[in-house]
């Protein structure tokens, strides 16, 4: 079965190569781009078309890669042995199951998600290099050695906020989403709101584009962001003509908190719309 997007994720041609790419090389597939363009999604989606669990590892600024393997709970142990528990012989009982491991001990192939791998230390994907290269590690504790039963497809995502190793790299499928043109926005947005007015679409559309094309946004508002801002404005019945642009002098969006996320973006789009209606004036 090949990846060929779904109804609830509209997929380029370029990523659906890459997704079946990477399966066929059996490699991990690193997807990369702005924040907001489906790079998480993607994995449910692909799990979803092609019928597989998935297992979802969502990286934080403290995870290891040990974490993702097992970890052994020698605090618990401890105290059970101070209160004559009899499961203490059996270190067994408190070696935790990383998503790794659950990954690897699979009875069927599952698709993995290692979400956001550049919010980790540095050295996190080079700690991770051999256990996804051999599909196996070494529980010390237990002196057993865990292979996966079946090579689960790998996803990772990264918000490109730090540079990955080389190493990994070159152990990876790339693909970049690039954000989406006018028309694949267009499908994206019809299919979250099959029936929203084409004024409404058209206007709101406008609106965002030329918000995302000024210069020297902080912070460029994405696709789920402006799914969010579509979503308010049907909620509170705003008008097509209360979005119409008309020229660079266009009052603020309604609602615009959807879209603007920091107040240094707020100050220029007020400042940028000041400087135009004194120009016009």
């Amino acid at each position: 079965m090949k990846f060929a997007g779904s109804e609830k994720y509209i997929a380029t041609d370029d990523l659906k190569l890459a997704v079946n790419a990477a399966v066929v090389l059996q490699r991990p597939l690193l997807i990369k781009g702005e924040p907001g363009t489906g790079k998480t999604m993607l994995a449910e989606e692909v799990a979803a078309a092609l019928g597989k669990p998935l297992i979802q590892w969502h990286i934080k600024s403290t995870t290891k890669a040990q974490q993702g393997l097992y970890e052994y709970d020698a605090v618990s142990r401890l105290r059970d042995s101070q209160l004559g528990d009899e499961k203490v012989k059996d270190i067994a009982n408190y070696i935790h199951q990383g998503m790794l491991w659950k990954a690897f001990a699979a009875e069927e192939q599952v698709v993995l998600l290692i979400d956001e791998i550049d919010k980790a230390d540095i050295e996190f994907p080079n700690d991770l290099l051999r256990e996804l290269d051999r599909m196996e590690f070494y529980v010390y504790e237990t002196r057993q050695t865990v292979k996966a039963i079946h090579r689960p497809i790998i996803i990772i995502t990264s918000n490109n906020e730090k540079e990955l190793p080389d190493a990994f790299l070159r152990r990876c499928f790339f693909h970049y989403i690039r954000f989406p043109d006018r028309d694949t926005m267009q499908q994206i947005v019809d299919v979250h709101y099959p029936g929203l007015k084409k004024n409404l679409l058209k206007e709101a559309m406008e609106v965002f584009f030329d918000i995302r094309e000024m210069p020297g946004l902080k912070k460029k508002p994405s696709t789920s962001e402006l799914l969010d801002w579509i979503k308010l404005l049907v909620a509170e019945d705003i008008p097509p003509e209360a979005l119409k642009t008309g020229d660079a002098s266009k009052m603020i969006p309604p609602l615009y908190g959807a879209l603007l996320k920091n107040e240094q973006d707020v100050h220029l789009f007020e400042r940028l719309i000041f400087l135009s209606r004194s120009r016009k004036g």
